[in-house]
């Protein structure tokens, strides 16, 4: 009997895993990212060191949004953990480390239960159940402040103490909480991060930085032009003030004698001139433009008694347009159509050992500066993004007020709801709800494990206080030998969208994976050789 030969309906380069297989080649990939992350979580958590292959450049940080996009991966489940945090990072800032740990987690548990013959769509309605018990105890338990103006910015305050608790401003933490907190209400309930700008100047220790009401430009005032302007009225184009010098590339003019030239030469000037003049008609005395300006247009502006900025990078010159309310401008035929931007001073100050330009009194009162200082570029790099982090999730706030509590309390109400939601589900479902709280309970452990603790025996004495109805508990990791207190008391204060976001985009990714039954990996087409 001729042996059976199966048909081959794949390239020869395509590989298939299936059913049992895929699954655990998904759950594997899952399991590894959250153990990858698992340690920069919490307030003793570690941080990484990232070294580029190619350009042998190190970043260190615990973000857990930043660690994992700059890992190429190549498992398809980690891709997926890698894009929830990427949202999460998008949507609310933070809480990147927390979302990829939990979906592992919940993987981690159905791991087992598969093991034990349970289908995958029973886990899936398990979970499905399991999150929205979950959801409506974090709900019920979120607070909101935001019509007491006074508790309000405390709670802010809490909220970007507890961010940064975990990062590396954690020493600092009162004084870049205070100052997250200053740049977010100046903004009066936008969440448009681009009116807060950050500028880091290496030198100096961490607390040398501090909050500038003004909008601070990284560059040079042009020559002999005053230093100091005020009520200023402020142009801001995009347009080349470098043509004064015959340059027209890759074309050749030939002249008979040098006089010629000097005749052209002569034209570049008057055209630039008039291209001065034109822009002078604005009634302006601030000139700021993204490229060049050469000598000549300088020197015409000196004259002028008008303050020019060169080469203002594209995102420090949009910035500054959305600040000072103006237009950026290419053309100058049309005086009456240009909107120009206005501040009351203009002035060079100096950080370290660098000059900038400082507008203050600009026309969005809301716009700031935060002036960041550090030891090394990687340690400026670092608190930068922990700032941002704090930065996001404040502004998230400020438009949804309710909090929850931080500390593992928030996770140990939603596996109480769980496991109480368990019991009322029956058959093999129950196994897969029940299995979601040890997921959820999972958090608190890695916190106290990071932290050095013993995890069992804290988070035993915690779920057993948040099931005597002690609902504020949480774990307190910044005393010595560790122990359960109360969170409220303690500030341990979370934004109740951060906490929605986590669970709800853990839980949706976990279930994603688990309908997983196989994976076809293609090799790229190759080109065709004409």
């Amino acid at each position: 009997m001729a042996s059976f030969n199966p048909t081959q309906i794949f390239q020869s380069d395509v590989t298939e895993e299936k059913g049992e297989n895929a699954r655990l080649s998904a759950f594997v990939g899952a399991i590894a990212v959250g153990d990858l992350v698992k340690s920069t979580l919490g307030p003793k958590g570690m941080d990484k060191i990232l070294q580029s292959a190619s350009t042998g450049e190190i970043m260190v940080t615990n973000d857990g949004a930043t660690i994992l996009k700059s890992i190429a991966l190549d498992n398809a489940a980690a891709k997926v953990l890698v894009n929830i945090s990427k949202v999460q990072d998008d949507e609310v800032g933070d809480g990147t480390t927390s979302v990829t740990v939990l979906a592992a987690e919940l993987l981690r548990e159905a791991e087992k239960l598969v093991d034990k013959k349970i289908h995958p769509q029973t886990i899936i309605e398990g979970y499905r159940i399991a999150s929205q018990a979950a959801l409506a105890a974090l709900e019920k338990s979120a607070v909101d402040h935001s019509s007491n103006k006074e508790a309000f910015r405390k709670d802010l305050y809490a909220i970007a103490r507890t961010t940064l608790s975990s990062k590396v401003l954690a020493q600092d933490r009162d004084q870049f909480a205070e100052l997250a907190c200053d740049a977010v209400l100046r903004m009066k309930g936008s969440s448009d991060l681009s009116h807060i700008q950050i500028i880091k100047k290496a030198g100096g220790k961490l607390s040398d930085s501090y909050l500038d009401e003004g909008f601070i430009l990284d560059k040079k005032i042009g020559v002999n032009q005053p230093k100091r302007l005020e009520k200023a009225k402020i142009m801001i184009a995009n347009t080349a003030m470098d043509t004064d010098k015959i340059k027209i590339f890759g074309a050749r003019v030939s002249v008979a004698s040098t006089s010629q030239l000097a005749e052209l030469e002569k034209a570049e000037k008057e055209k630039m001139r008039a291209k001065v003049e034109k822009i002078k008609a604005h009634g302006i005395n601030c000139f700021i433009n993204r490229q060049l300006i050469y000598n000549w247009p300088e020197q015409l502006f000196s004259d002028a008694g008008i303050m020019s900025i060169e080469h203002a990078d594209f995102d420090g010159i949009e910035r500054l347009a959305l600040v000072t309310g103006g237009d950026i401008a290419s053309t100058f035929d049309h005086p009456e159509l240009v909107k120009l931007g206005h501040c009351d001073v203009i002035e060079e100050v100096i950080i370290g050992e660098d000059t900038l330009i400082k507008f203050s009194g600009v026309a969005a009162g809301q716009a700031c500066t935060i002036v960041l200082r550090g030891a090394t570029e990687q340690l400026l790099d670092e608190a930068e993004r922990s700032l941002h982090d704090a930065l996001a999730v404040l502004s998230q706030t400020v438009q949804e007020p309710r909090t929850t509590l931080g500390g593992g309390c928030a996770e140990m109400l939603m596996a109480r709801a769980v496991d109480a939601a368990a019991l009322k589900v029956d058959g093999k479902k129950q196994i897969a709800v029940a299995s979601f709280s040890v997921a959820l309970r999972q958090l608190p452990t890695i916190l106290a494990d990071n932290a050095g603790y013993d995890s069992s025996d804290l988070v035993a004495k915690l779920r057993t206080a948040i099931y005597d109805g002690m609902t504020t508990y949480g774990l307190d990791l910044m005393t010595p030998g560790g122990g359960i207190t109360d969170m409220r008391e303690l500030g341990v204060i979370e934004s109740y969208k951060l906490k929605k976001a986590v669970v709800s985009s853990a839980s949706e990714a976990a279930e994603l994976l688990l309908r997983v039954d196989n994976i076809i990996r293609s090799a790229p087409r190759r080109r065709e050789r004409q």
